[in-house]
């Protein structure tokens, strides 16, 4: 009986609830919402902006009015800083001047090279470097052949002295630990005027002393 009154009770709740809904049209306006569709917003059309470009002359102190006026060239300067040490700047170099050796004129150098090296006395080690950009313009470091290093040099830093043809000597910083030369290099690559694609021949003479 008491399920009978239950579901008496249900049934009737629904009848109430569809004739309050039919009462405020709710039916009607779900179907309505559901049958329309949105309008599309009108996209906005931008018209492009136009900059006018006029030349001015810029007017000149009275000093240098009778000169030739300066050209002002931009120049776009590089700046990078360490994580190590966020205090720390650097100023990036300026690579676009870079002059790159052709394929062909390496290959003559290295040639050149290695005939030169053919005459020497065999008692003497010795080896062709060729040079790169890293060796003559950017950073100044010089790696040498790490097999060679092993056998003939010392296992610890040390200065080796390079000699050219001239006699003249150009101390060296040797770094056994990445097999090249450091500090000095860079006065000897800049006083022979190196560039890229240049080879050179190595030739221990002494412990610590290389004719170049």
């Amino acid at each position: 009986a008491s399920k009978l009154s239950y579901e008496e009770c249900r049934s009737l709740r629904i009848e109430e609830n569809k004739k309050r809904m039919e009462a405020l049209n709710l039916p009607l306006l779900s179907q309505a919402l559901r049958n329309s569709s949105p309008k599309p917003s009108p996209s906005k059309k931008l018209k492009p902006r136009t900059m006018e470009k006029q030349v001015v002359v810029v007017r000149r102190s009275g000093r240098v009015a009778s000169k030739p006026t300066p050209v002002y060239k931009e120049v776009c300067h590089f700046f990078f800083f360490s994580p190590q040490n966020p205090h720390c700047i650097f100023k990036r170099r300026d690579l676009s001047n870079r002059v790159y050796a052709s394929d062909d004129a390496r290959a003559e150098a290295t040639e050149k090279a290695e005939k030169l090296l053919a005459g020497l006395e065999p008692d003497y080690p010795n080896f062709v470097k060729p040079m790169l950009q890293s060796h003559v313009t950017g950073g100044f470091w010089l790696g040498l052949q790490r097999e060679f290093c092993r056998r003939n040099l010392p296992k610890h830093d040390v200065v080796i002295t390079l000699i050219d043809e001239d006699g003249d000597e150009y101390p060296t910083v040797y770094l056994p630990r990445k097999t090249g030369l450091s500090g000095g290099w860079k006065g000897f690559a800049v006083a022979h005027k190196l560039v890229d694609g240049d080879a050179l021949v190595f030739q221990l003479i002494r412990p610590t002393v290389f004719k170049v």
